[in-house]
C-alpha cells in the first residue's frame, strides 16, 4: 500500500509537476481552492484560510507538503500575504495536530534574505524587503515553534527555492526569456549581475527525495540549480538553445527605474497590471545569488542541469507545437 500524503496548493505550477513526479510512489490527495487541470480526480476543494475544510480532509495521512501561498508582487490588499502564508500555516498545523500528523515539508523562499546579499546560506540573517518575504519568514517561525513542542517525533523540512521556471509557467523568468527570444530585449545595467534559478523538474524531484527520506528532525535548505548565470550568460544560453543571434541593447539603471516608475503610475491610473514595474526592474538588476551547498550534499542528485532545464523550457515554449494552452501564472 502506498503512503498517503497531502499536497496543499498543488493545482498550480510546482504542484502539478510534483504530482506528476510522485504519483507512482505515493497515494496523493491535493487540497486546493481550485481544481487541478491535470489531476481533478485527486483534488479536494479547500482553503488554508478555512480550518473546517482542512479538518475534514486530513484523515489517515502521514505527511503534508504545504505549497499554497500568496506570492505575486502585486497582491492587494497586502493583508492577504499574512492571511494565507502565516495564518494559513497555523490552520494547517492545527489540522495536522488533530489527526496526529507529525511530518511536514514547507516551501518557503529565498525572499527571506532580502536583496543584494552576498551568496547567503541557510544560516544567513534574514532581511526580507517585501510582504511576501516577511510573511514567509513569519510562517517559518510558526513552523519552528510547532516543531519545538515535540522535536522527538516531528519532522519539519523547509525548502527555500530561488525563482522557479519551467514549461507552462508564466512568471518573471518566462517573461524575460520571451523578451530575449523575441530580439526586442533591452538589458538594464551591464548584465554582470548573477541570478540563481531553479528548474521546476529539479525542485519537485528534491521534494520527492525528502518525501522518501522522512525522519524526525528539522532541516532547512536553499534550493538553487548551480552554477549561477549572470544576465549576459543567460542571453547566451537562449541564443544557443534557439540557434539565433540576440541583439544587445543596454540601458543605464536610472533610465530603467524611471521607466518602471512610469508603469507604476500608469497602473494606478488605469487599474491594469503591467509586466514592467519599479520593483521588477529593481529585482532584475539585483544580484540574487544563494548558496545551495547543503542541498547538493544531502544525497540528492538533480535530474537536469540548469542548461538542460533552460533548453527544455525554451524548446517547449518557443519551438514545439503545443497540444493545449494550459499555463500557470506566478512570479
Amino acid at each position: 500500500m502506498k503512503e498517503k500524503v497531502i499536497f496543499i496548493g498543488a493545482s498550480g505550477f510546482v504542484g502539478t509537476r510534483l504530482i506528476e513526479t510522485a504519483i507512482a510512489d505515493f497515494d496523493i490527495k491535493n487540497v486546493d481552492k481550485q481544481t487541478s487541470h491535470f489531476y481533478p480526480e485527486l483534488t479536494a476543494i479547500g482553503d488554508v484560510r478555512d480550518p473546517d475544510t482542512l479538518d475534514s480532509l486530513f484523515e489517515s495521512c502521514s505527511t503534508v507538503v504545504l505549497l499554497a501561498a500568496e506570492h505575486r508582487d502585486d497582491v492587494s490588499p497586502t493583508s492577504l500575504y499574512y492571511d494565507v502564508n502565516v495564518q494559513g500555516t497555523r490552520n494547517v498545523l492545527a489540522a495536522m495536530d488533530k489527526h496526529n500528523i507529525n511530518n511536514i515539508i514547507f516551501t518557503s523562499s529565498v525572499a527571506v534574505y532580502g536583496l543584494n546579499k552576498t551568496n547567503p546560506d541557510e544560516t544567513h540573517p534574514v532581511d526580507p524587503f517585501n510582504h511576501y518575504g516577511k510573511s514567509k519568514w513569519q510562517a517559518e517561525e510558526v513552523l519552528r515553534e510547532w516543531y519545538g513542542r515535540s522535536p522527538e517525533t516531528r519532522s519539519l523540512t523547509i525548502v527555500r527555492p530561488t525563482v522557479i521556471f519551467g514549461e507552462r509557467n508564466r512568471g518573471n523568468v518566462y517573461n524575460l526569456l520571451k523578451q530575449i527570444s523575441s530580439g526586442r530585449f533591452a538589458m538594464v545595467g551591464a548584465g554582470n549581475n548573477y541570478k540563481s534559478m531553479a528548474y521546476v523538474g529539479n525542485i519537485v524531484a528534491f521534494i520527492k527525495f525528502k518525501l522518501q527520506n522522512v525522519m524526525p528532525g528539522y532541516q532547512v535548505y536553499n534550493y538553487v540549480d548551480k552554477p549561477d548565470l549572470n544576465m549576459n550568460q543567460l542571453v547566451a544560453e537562449v541564443e544557443q538553445s534557439l540557434n539565433k543571434k540576440i541583439p544587445s541593447v543596454h540601458l543605464p539603471y536610472p533610465v530603467g527605474m524611471i521607466g518602471g516608475m512610469c508603469f507604476d503610475v500608469l497602473s494606478k491610473l488605469t487599474g491594469k497590471k503591467y509586466a514592467v514595474s519599479a520593483v521588477r526592474v529593481k529585482k532584475f538588476c539585483a544580484t540574487t545569488q544563494f548558496d545551495a551547498t547543503k542541498v547538493h550534499q544531502s544525497g540528492f542528485v538533480a535530474p537536469y542541469s540548469l542548461s538542460e532545464g533552460l533548453d527544455r523550457t525554451l524548446q517547449y515554449e518557443f519551438v514545439a507545437v503545443k497540444k493545449d494552452d494550459i499555463t500557470f501564472v506566478s512570479e
